[in-house]
């Protein structure tokens, strides 16, 4: 193994970790990806979650200052293929293996940028955001899945962004209470978290639902790398959702909705077996 292999190794297992720390879900259907495409998802996901972090979490310091400077040293690392912080170093490791779209890259991090100010949305602003923040995230994971087959990228597409959008808004619903009363931010568009309506709970539910359903059309036509571990991830995520839709509209900034751990343990024996069985 040559020393530049160990400094790879190394950072790509500091995206890993992070992965796992953040999210036990996501890093275990991660784990169910073929061997090939897993690492390279890793390193998208503490890419992204290490933006989240400076506009979510660091409110003692500049953000704005921290985030610009990560945006530079992102773009950097990318062109010189090579960073010392090893979450950039594993980003990009990926991004020029797979030819990632740069312009994905950038709606990301610019909806990154819109959490500094913005504190609610008209439609128009709201789409955008979850653009940014959500579908390109699935296209770039997309790119990794299709392992440069740009016919079957260009079919998938569509179901890309509309599972990371399914995920981005059934987050926005879980975590509504920590985004309207501890950062000030209202995603939803035309919405007053003061007065929630069942109208309008039920307005949110039907568009994400619409997502859920054009994403598993395009899970089922996956290469099949990728699809089991997909699946499983869709199933957990539409299981939240399925709990979310059970609470009434006063209730749901009260509770932060979870599938414990043996619901996720039932969520992978089923899906495997409808994989076995070839249902997916």
């Amino acid at each position: 193994m040559t020393n530049m292999q160990h400094f790879h190794d190394v950072s790509q297992a500091c995206s890993k970790n992070t992965t796992e720390k953040y999210s036990t879900s996501f890093s275990s259907a991660i784990k169910l990806l073929h061997k090939d495409l897993r690492q390279p998802i890793f390193n998208i996901y503490g890419f992204v979650r290490f933006a989240d972090e400076i506009v979510d979490t660091f409110h003692e310091h500049d953000k704005g200052l921290l985030l610009n400077e990560f945006k530079t040293a992102t773009y950097e690392a990318i062109q010189r293929g090579i960073s010392l912080n090893p979450i950039l170093h594993s980003f990009q490791l990926t991004v020029n293996k797979f030819n990632i779209d740069h312009k994905l890259i950038e709606a990301f991090l610019y909806s990154m940028e819109l959490d500094l100010n913005e504190r609610k949305y008209d439609r128009a602003g709201y789409e955008e955001y979850i653009y940014g923040s959500a579908e390109v995230v699935g296209l770039m994971c997309l790119y990794v899945f299709c392992e440069g087959n740009e016919i079957i990228y260009e079919q998938l597409k569509p179901a890309a962004k509309s599972l990371g959008a399914a995920f981005q808004k059934v987050n926005f619903l879980r975590d509504l209470k920590a985004d309207y009363e501890g950062l000030e931010r209202v995603y939803f568009p035309n919405c007053d978290f003061r007065n929630f309506t069942k109208q309008d709970k039920i307005n949110i539910e039907t568009d994400i639902q619409k997502d859920f359903d054009d994403a598993y059309l395009g899970i089922v036509n996956l290469p099949i790398k990728a699809r089991f571990g997909v699946y499983v991830a869709y199933k957990y995520y539409l299981s939240l959702f399925k709990k979310i839709k059970q609470l009434q509209p006063q209730n749901i900034m009260l509770q932060r909705v979870r599938i414990p751990d043996y619901g996720k343990m039932y969520i992978v024996a089923k899906a495997g077996l409808r994989s076995q069985l070839n249902l997916l």
